[in-house]
């Protein structure tokens, strides 16, 4: 037999081909399943004791939840919030420039305000000017129990209270911005207002914007203690209805709901403003 009717030998296969480094297999953490599974459980039984209990009274919430009182009580928390937010960062500003004042008796002054108004709690100080009658009978002539009533006081109490905590997060938006920034913008022939608008503010509010938000957050809940001075708020009135039909669970919850929505609403609002101001950055969403 012929050797060209020799059937020739298959070629090889080629060598498969290795990876030019060592496999990476990731690290199972069965710890953290574990977790996961048993914060599962936890939060259903959490969700299903609240909802199967009966003594939330889930229908006499509903029927309250959208309630005339209700919502005139919750227009007034709103109101009362940006009243506060807008007039506290006014004054607070206000503040954060004296501090950063290159005169030593503004700084002080400044300095002295936001540590006495930081010291004393907030329930205290509304407390004191609900009866500052009793310290001043009289101012010009005026009566100053007809003068202040308890939206007033609520509305001074708490502004005084957020100026001080908002100083500081200027102040520190302020000092945020490189001074090189400042420097180079004088450089360039920028007046201060010009330096102030186009370079400082839109660098600090990337420092400010997040202390805002939460601060608005917490004036938001912390207009509830305003109901230990008679100021009709969210709370108050679910207070009044539950005084007179002795639901208190259910009233509690009503308030409960609406400050969750409220707050809710503010964060998701906060988050498109943090990233609005995060442009151009590396953290920027």
């Amino acid at each position: 037999m012929s050797s060209d009717t020799l059937a020739k030998p298959a070629a090889p296969s080629p060598a498969p081909s290795r990876p030019d480094g060592p496999t990476i297999v990731p690290r199972r953490r069965h710890g953290q399943r574990v977790a996961a599974v048993a914060v599962l459980v936890l939060l259903g039984l959490v969700v299903n004791s609240v909802l199967r209990n009966r003594a939330f009274q889930w229908d006499v919430v509903a029927d309250y939840f959208t309630s005339v009182s209700v919502l005139r009580g919750l227009w007034l928390t709103l109101w009362l919030t940006a009243v506060v937010m807008v007039l506290g960062f006014a004054l607070g500003t206000l503040l954060a420039v004296l501090r950063l004042s290159a005169n030593t008796v503004l700084r002080s002054v400044s300095w002295g305000y936001v540590w006495l108004f930081r010291s004393i709690p907030i329930l205290v100080q509304l407390l004191l000017w609900f009866n500052i009658g009793a310290l001043y009978p009289q101012v010009f002539g005026i009566r100053t129990v007809n003068l202040l009533g308890p939206v007033a006081v609520a509305v001074i109490g708490l502004t005084l209270h957020e100026a001080a905590y908002a100083a500081e997060v200027v102040r520190g938006g302020i000092l945020s911005v490189d001074h090189g920034q400042t420097e180079a913008a004088q450089a360039l022939g920028m007046t201060p207002w010009q330096r102030w608008r186009r370079i400082v503010l839109p660098q600090a509010m990337r420092a400010i914007v997040p202390a805002a938000g939460n601060m608005l957050i917490g004036t938001l809940k912390g207009t509830s203690i305003v109901s230990v001075i008679a100021v009709n708020d969210l709370l108050f009135s679910a207070q009044l209805i539950y005084h007179r039909t002795y639901q208190v669970i259910p009233l509690l919850m009503v308030a409960t709901l609406w400050y969750t929505v409220v707050t809710s609403v503010l964060g998701i609002g906060q988050y498109y403003v943090e990233k609005h101001y995060a442009r151009g950055t590396e953290t920027a969403r």
